[in-house]
């Protein structure tokens, strides 16, 4: 079944996790799986997990979201690349690690034509280059349905990753594709990456 492919634009996270709260609640079997491509204003958003020990700083400057996604803390903003994958899971007849796998293998793959060597870590979810984290991954299952999906770190700033533990892991260092000199934008890199996912996600 075909997959639509959404480009927003910047969001704010809000609205945008209760649109696919209703897409999701609103499927059916024959409902075609979309893709949401776009960026968020800055904004922290907290697993169903997640630990406010975990927001290091008490005047936080940036809004704190409390979100249903699987993880701890992670941040969002201007430059970064997110991808929601509003799939039927039961149409894959695969288990929820081989998808997370295959998540994260399409960042991979996305890197590895910018001649950027990355990988995945069994024991915490997401993209590393050289220990650093570059792409973070949070998903929901609902009913078979699967929501939330991967952020990829292009040209952003930073700082704010400082100010909390990303993804629950203290002194964890974050990185972008334009520090590991890639320059490209949102789209460039979207471009690169939907085809990857494609893939991945045909069964």
């Amino acid at each position: 079944m075909a997959r639509a492919i959404k480009f927003l634009g910047l969001v704010d996270y809000e609205p945008t996790l209760t649109a696919m709260k209703a897409f999701t609640d609103a499927r059916d079997p024959a409902t075609p799986d979309e893709i949401w491509v776009l960026e968020h204003p800055p904004v922290y958003t907290l697993g169903l997990a997640g630990k406010t020990e975990h927001l290091l700083r008490t005047d936080m400057p940036i809004p704190v979201v409390r979100t249903d996604r699987g993880g701890q803390v992670t941040y969002h903003g201007p430059g970064q690349l997110i991808v929601y994958p509003l799939i039927d899971f039961k149409r894959m007849h695969i288990g929820v690690r081989d998808l997370v796998r295959r998540i994260e293998q399409t960042v991979i793959d996305t890197l590895a034509e910018y001649g950027v060597r990355a990988n995945g870590d069994v024991a915490a979810p997401g993209v590393y280059v050289d220990g650093a984290k570059i792409a973070s991954l949070g998903l929901r299952i609902k009913n078979g349905a699967v929501y939330h999906g991967l952020s990829l770190n292009v040209d952003m700033d930073l700082t704010p990753f400082g100010w909390i533990n990303p993804c629950g892991y203290p002194n964890l260092r974050v990185t972008q594709l334009k520090d590991l000199g890639v320059n490209a934008s949102i789209d460039e890199v979207a471009e690169r990456l939907l085809p990857h996912l494609a893939r991945q996600l045909t069964v």
